[in-house]
């Protein structure tokens, strides 16, 4: 007994939605309990897949039972003067030609109650959705996956970390019957596995420690037809566009630099997969795309049509990324022509969309790309697993944030890539910012479409040309007089230009979202400090690291040998008396940025 008590001495239990795991107290297998937020996503969207994946497969069973009575009638047409039981008996001797063993069977079946399902009935059944989470470590997701979403077929948890393995294993047995029937463990390079596992997992999960793209090119090929395949990066960096040509040798796309750079990672994302499904004639779905606290995620079905991979060139697009001002411009990479016998082909699109020189403020433009053009959400899976997350809401630990992304994301405009900020318009422009709400009511009685954006609490999506927006501020900016501004910076170059539009302020009907209406908060704080990435499993934890673990925890870690020049090195802005230490509610900075989400949640 007293060397169990030593042997749990090392480890404590973790708690999460209906999973418990065993961690060691040391930083041997990587867990980051800030990932609740993308656990929970996940098992909200793999809840509806399961839903909609019997929902096709009932739509087509009864496409297929509504086809052959059609022909039946048809049959039963040209026959006529037979009767019922002569229309039987050919019917058996078609079977009997088919399956000679099986006509004195068939016969009998013909001669039960009608409540018997008919032979043509017959398909095959729906199996139940196989998983796979390629990088398990501590296998608290595949844990959570097996014993919170029903219908849910067996679970493999892959790692090629032994530590990591033995702690999954542990983990299965410590959380019972429920788990060891479904989860599996093994040790194994994920990227051999699924590559010798060609199109058998109906769901494959990515979620490494950094960059996905070393996965993607197998994890395309063990997705089966029509299965859901979810990767999140967390290279945010580099594919945010402060390491451009790391982006552009991982991902195949040179990102530009804007207030957008998250949904523009989104899309990087998006485009790099769906290139490595096109090598094997497959093609992508996006279904809910989403950036949260410091990844990104994605969720897409994946198909396999040559001919539907034709269309790729149309939802990729380059980018034109002004210098000077905040215009945007896309060059889609491919058109359609229409023939005269109604058939459709293929061709390069139509350029340049811009000319050397940007037409509002005269700088040059930066070009970035390729990225997905096309939506990446799909409206019906969004409502769909919004209502069932709210029909659901004690089973979710991360309940408040996942609904208000979800939300943002219902009411975004899914037809219009990228954003603009408002502040950063009127800081081109050196004036003060407009309101949302008469900024989004000048748009609308322009006659355009508006819409806020899940990634950034004053990003806008509308589908006004730049013009369009560029003349509601010099309208903004002769009611709102700013100072002069030197001659060759671009607001004054905007600013110098008359407006052909005339701006309407008042306040338009759709100026407020149904959730602003209802005042549904939309963007959340973070629910505590030092709410990020943690440090990678085998790591050694020093004073650096404070910035992601914080004091306490870095104390907690050292047991308290973090020497005193340690923790001022660690937070320069305010030293740490001697006798006090760092204490857990010391702001790290001396003065504390300002948030934008409360003035992004009212109306």
């Amino acid at each position: 007994m007293a060397e169990v008590e030593d042997k749990l001495k090392d480890y404590e239990i973790k708690r999460e939605g209906e999973a418990e795991i065993l961690m060691l107290k040391s930083n041997a297998v990587f867990f980051n309990p800030v990932q609740v937020h993308n656990r929970d996503m996940s098992i909200a969207v793999l809840r509806a897949f399961v839903a909609k994946r019997k929902e096709e497969h009932e739509a087509l069973v009864n496409k297929r039972n509504k086809s052959h009575q059609k022909n039946k009638q048809g049959e039963a047409s040209i026959q006529n003067g037979e009767d019922a039981s002569t229309s039987q008996v050919d019917e058996v001797a078609v079977v009997s030609e088919k399956e000679p063993n099986k006509a004195e069977d068939e016969i009998d079946d013909l001669s039960k109650e009608a409540t018997e399902t008919p032979s043509w009935k017959v398909t095959r059944e729906l199996k139940p959705p196989l998983v796979l989470e390629a990088l398990a470590a501590s296998g608290l997701r595949s844990l959570r996956y097996a014993r919170e979403v029903d219908g849910l077929g067996k679970v493999v948890a892959l790692d090629n970390d032994k530590a990591s393995v033995e702690a999954c294993k542990r983990n299965i047995k410590f959380n019972g019957a429920s788990a060891t029937s479904k989860v599996e463990a093994h040790l194994a390079d994920a990227r051999v596995y699924m590559l010798t596992h060609p199109k058998e997992f109906d769901v494959v999960d990515l979620d490494p420690y950094g960059s996905p793209s070393i996965f993607l090119d197998s994890a395309v090929q063990a997705v089966a037809d029509g299965g859901l395949l979810m990767c999140t990066a967390t290279d945010m960096a580099v594919l945010c566009g402060t390491n451009g040509e790391v982006c552009y040798s991982k991902y195949g796309s040179y990102p530009t630099k804007g207030k957008y750079c998250h949904e523009m990672a989104l899309r990087i994302l998006l485009a790099s997969i769906e290139s490595h499904a096109n090598r094997y004639k497959r093609y992508i779905v996006p279904v809910l795309s989403v950036f949260m606290d410091f990844y990104v995620r994605v969720f897409v079905r994946v198909f396999t049509s040559a001919s539907e991979i034709k269309n790729t060139p149309l939802k990729l697009s380059y980018i034109y990324q002004c210098v000077g001002c905040d215009s945007f411009h896309l060059q889609c990479l491919g058109r359609t022509v229409s023939k005269k016998n109604n058939s459709v082909k293929h061709a390069p699109a139509i350029g340049p969309v811009v000319s050397q020189e940007c037409s509002d403020c005269g700088k040059k433009f930066n070009v970035g790309g390729p990225i997905w053009s096309a939506p990446i959400h799909d409206q019906d899976w969004v409502v769909s697993t919004l209502t069932g997350v709210k029909s659901m809401k004690d089973r979710y630990p991360a309940y408040d944030k996942i609904t208000s992304v979800l939300t943002t994301v219902s009411e975004e405009l899914h037809d219009i890539p990228l954003f603009f900020s408002l502040h950063n318009i009127a800081g081109t422009v050196k004036c003060t910012s407009p309101s949302l709400v008469m900024f989004r009511s000048a748009v609308l009685n322009a006659g355009y479409r508006i819409s806020s954006t899940h990634v950034n609490p004053l990003g806008v999506k509308s589908d006004a040309p730049w013009d369009v927006i560029w003349d509601i501020m010099r309208c903004w900016v002769k009611n709102h007089p700013i100072k002069e501004q030197p001659r060759d910076s671009p607001g004054t170059a905007i600013l110098s230009k008359s407006p052909t539009l005339e701006a309407n302020f008042s306040r338009a009907g759709a100026a407020l979202s149904k959730a602003q209406v209802k005042k549904a908060k939309r963007f959340l704080p973070n629910p505590e400090r030092h709410w990020g990435p943690k440090v990678r499993a085998g790591r050694k934890i020093t004073s650096k690291h404070i910035s992601l673990l914080g004091p306490e925890a870095i104390n907690g870690a050292l047991n308290g040998t973090v020497s005193h020049e340690d923790r001022n090195e660690a937070v320069p802005d305010k030293p740490a008396p001697e006798s006090e230490g760092i204490q857990d509610d010391e702001p790290l900075t001396k003065r504390q940025k300002i948030s934008d989400n409360e003035q992004a949640n009212e109306p």
